[in-house]
Order: structure tokens, then sequence, then C-alpha cells
């Protein structure tokens, strides 16, 4: 069998806290946008200092660190653009992430050496495009989100051999090709392409007919009403040996905004899906237990995106624009001694005799009934009700730092 190289598993890090959380729990590499130019306006984002400390960490740890800058560019962006390309090339950044074909000539003057990675809001979908991105500079290609398994082999196997190839598998999906969207723009005066999604194709919407003003007429499936440019989420870890044999350099997961329990149980199951695959390709299945642990995070209804072909009517969510939430974050471990006494900080209220699972960076979850939990003084308390307090308690083990409390919500 002729050896493969095992993809990049990249992760976003909306902060330097899931930065950090991202590399822990897996991550071959993050990527992360400055307080300008980044597509993801909601998400915290990171100031020229946290830029440099966040690539630091990063490299300290062996990891790559991408920075996005994928607005869709006006003229006087340019500008800033380029002090902006200097400075993180200065902080150590691997890649820029651009969509916008006028940023290239400012990467080149601002910093030369720095690598050019293509944004998926470039909508390549074709060899020629990939192989033009690479003729201007750049060194890899995110293809659009809605390309099926054959339309990327063929990609990876008709471009220049030194073109990387990064695809999604796994978060969000937007209703219009890869993120260019004017809905939010007409909608809300808000634009997408510059950061500012006001997630418009998420609303519950109704029909109107044109000699019909005032009358609003729903177009359901059920009586909850229609939400009919609601895309489910991706997720493709279903599919590792494909994935593993495509020819693609990096695995992105979506979720710059999302948090970092998310970001702890997304990269973690695709990191030991991917781990376990390349121990032994031939012996290789899914562990369905990771595909479980998807379940468990914030999330629409998944499904495998364009890449087993169009999805047609099975890709959207009719009946509601919310997140399946069944488990809480109650808590992170800040410290853990070896016989299992361990400090946490609060994040969600949780009580002596709830049951609760530990999620680690790596193993399976750890199962435990609190019998006795107390107070920073030491004194016990019934329950921890107050946001970021913090907690003493006995755990059946040791774990490791920042490893996640969790709680099955009440049905």
């Amino acid at each position: 069998m002729q050896s493969i190289k095992k993809p990049e598993l990249l992760a976003p890090a909306g902060n330097l806290i899931k930065l950090k959380t991202a590399l822990q729990y897996g991550a071959d590499a993050v990527y992360m946008g400055g307080e300008s130019f980044s597509l993801r306006n909601a998400s915290d984002n990171f100031s020229e200092d946290e830029i440099k400390y966040g690539i630091d960490y990063a490299k300290a740890h062996g990891k790559n660190a991408y920075i996005a800058a994928n607005i869709i560019m006006r003229d006087r962006d340019f500008d800033s653009l380029y002090h902006f390309f200097r400075d993180v090339y200065d902080a150590g950044a691997d890649a820029v992430i651009i969509a916008d074909p006028g940023a290239i000539s400012i990467v080149k003057d601002a910093a030369p050496n720095l690598k050019i990675h293509i944004s998926t809001q470039a909508n390549t979908t074709n060899s020629k495009t990939a192989d033009m991105w690479h003729s201007l500079g750049a060194s890899r290609v995110i293809l659009a989100r809605e390309l099926s398994e054959a339309e990327i082999r063929n990609i990876c196997a008709n471009t220049h051999d030194d073109l990387e190839i990064e695809i999604f598998v796994h978060g969000a999906m937007c209703i219009s090709y890869s993120g260019r969207c004017l809905l939010s723009n007409y909608m809300a005066g808000r634009d997408a392409n510059r950061g500012e999604c006001a997630q418009s194709c998420r609303w519950k919407y109704s029909l109107v007919e044109e000699k019909r003003p005032g009358e609003y007429m729903p177009v359901y499936e059920n009586d909850s009403g229609s939400f009919f440019f609601n895309s489910k989420d991706l997720c493709l870890i279903e599919f590792i040996p494909e994935l593993a044999n495509l020819g693609v350099s990096s695995l992105k997961i979506e979720g710059r905004v999302k948090s970092e329990y998310y970001v702890a149980t997304v990269v973690k199951a695709y990191r030991e899906e991917l781990d376990r695959y390349f121990e032994n390709p031939e012996k290789y299945t899914l562990d369905k237990r990771n595909l479980e642990e998807l379940c468990k995070v914030s999330h629409r209804e998944y499904f495998h995106g364009f890449f087993k072909g169009p999805p047609l009517n099975e890709g959207q969510i009719y009946n509601t624009s919310s997140y399946i939430r069944d488990y809480d974050v109650v808590g992170i471990v800040t410290e853990c001694d070896r016989e299992g006494n361990a400090v946490i900080e609060q994040r969600n209220k949780f009580s002596k005799g709830d049951e609760i699972e530990i999620l680690c960076p790596k193993g399976d979850f750890i199962k435990m009934t609190v019998e006795a939990m107390y107070d920073d003084n030491g004194d016990e308390i019934q329950s921890a009700p107050h946001p970021v307090m913090t907690v003493k308690m006995k755990l059946p083990e040791y774990v490791p730092q920042n490893s996640m409390l969790r709680k099955r919500k009440s049905v």
C-alpha cells in the first residue's frame, strides 16, 4: 500500500483560551482573526499583542498558526492592511488567509515571504482556478464547501504538485456559495462579506404574494413554520478513510464563534479517528463513540454536505433554527493532583448528587456522581450556583488541567 501523508487537523481559535484548548485537545494548527479584516467579527478576535502571544504559544507546542484576513476589501482597507500583514509576519505567522486578489499584492509588498492561503470565500471549485491562485503566489487553496468527494479528488490530482489543498470537514454551512452572501446586507444592513453577518438565513420566513400585500402565507413542513434558508451542519467524521486518501493537506473545522467546549470536543473526536486510521488503515472502523461525542456539543442536525453529491432537501432544516443543546459545561479543571483532588472553575450550576462526565484531552470521558463539594475556604457546599466560583472536589482519578465537566440537561 502506497504511503499517504496524514492531513493537518486545523481548528478555529476565536480567542486565546480557545486557541490553547484546540492545541491541547489535538489540533495541528489553528486559525484566528485580528480586530480587523476577519470574517468573524462576532468572535472575540485577537489584538496585536494577543496575535503575537498566540503564535508564540503555537510555536512552543510545535504547531502552526494562520491569520485570517478574508473580508472582501475596499480601497480604504489597503493602507492598514499593509501594516497588518507586516506585523503578523514579524510575529511569526505561518500564513495569512485571504479572499481578495488585491490583497495578494499587498502581502507581496509588505511581507514577501509570508505564505498565502486562499480563503473558501474565493469560491474555488475547479483545478484551473486553484492553479491560477498558485501562479499568483498562493501556497494553499481552501476549496468551496459545495464540492463532492470526486471533485475534490480531481482537483488534488490536477493541480500543481506544491499547491496544498484544504477542505472543511465540520461545522456550519452557509446558504450562499461558501459564504458569499448578500442576504444579511439586504435584510439587516450588515455586510456578511466584511464579517458582520446577521445570520439572516436562520430566520423564520413567510411568503407574500405581489398583489396581496400584508397577507403573510406560511410555508411550512409542520406547525412550527419554515426556515427554508436554514442549512444543517456539516459532519464528515464518518468518512475518515476517504478524507485521508483524497490528497488534501488540511482538514478544517469551522467555529471561531463557538465555545471552548465545542472546540475541545470536535478537535478531540477528529484527532482520535485520524490517528487510529493511520495506525492501521486496513483494520480501521469508526468508533461510534466519537460520533456520539459530536452530538454532545451545541449543533444543528448533521449531514454530509456535498461530499457524496448535492444534498437537495435533506440538507435543510425546515422546522426550527434552534441548536441542539443536550449538555452544559459546568466546570473547568484548573488544578488536579495525582489522587484526583481537583480545583474547578464553575461555568454553570451543578450540585451534590449530580451525575457528570469529565472530558479529558485524551482517552475516554469519565463518569462520576458528585458526592461532596467545597468552596474556596474548604467549607462543604450543596451546589455551585455562582459564575466562575471556585469549587474543590474529589475526582475518580487524576485528570489534566483544562479537562471539562459536563452535565446532561434535564428533560
